[in-house]
């Protein structure tokens, strides 16, 4: 299906984006680029342990393939 150029909310690595950021990543002040990568490494893990979670981001009630 295609998706609309600036629909940024359609979007599935946006929605993931937007978790990793709201769930790990904000706010935060790091003291060097490993610091960032780790913390990076960090929220990806939590957000893959999370089951379901790529499904319930990229699934819409409208869009059935």
């Amino acid at each position: 299906m295609s998706l609309p150029p600036t629909s940024p909310e359609l979007n599935p690595i946006e929605q993931v984006w937007q978790q990793l950021k709201d769930n790990d990543l904000t706010n935060r002040c790091f003291k060097d680029d490993d610091e960032i990568v780790s913390c990076c490494c960090t929220a990806w893990n939590n957000f893959t342990d999370k089951k379901g979670a790529v499904q319930n981001l990229c699934s819409r009630d409208w869009a059935v393939l």
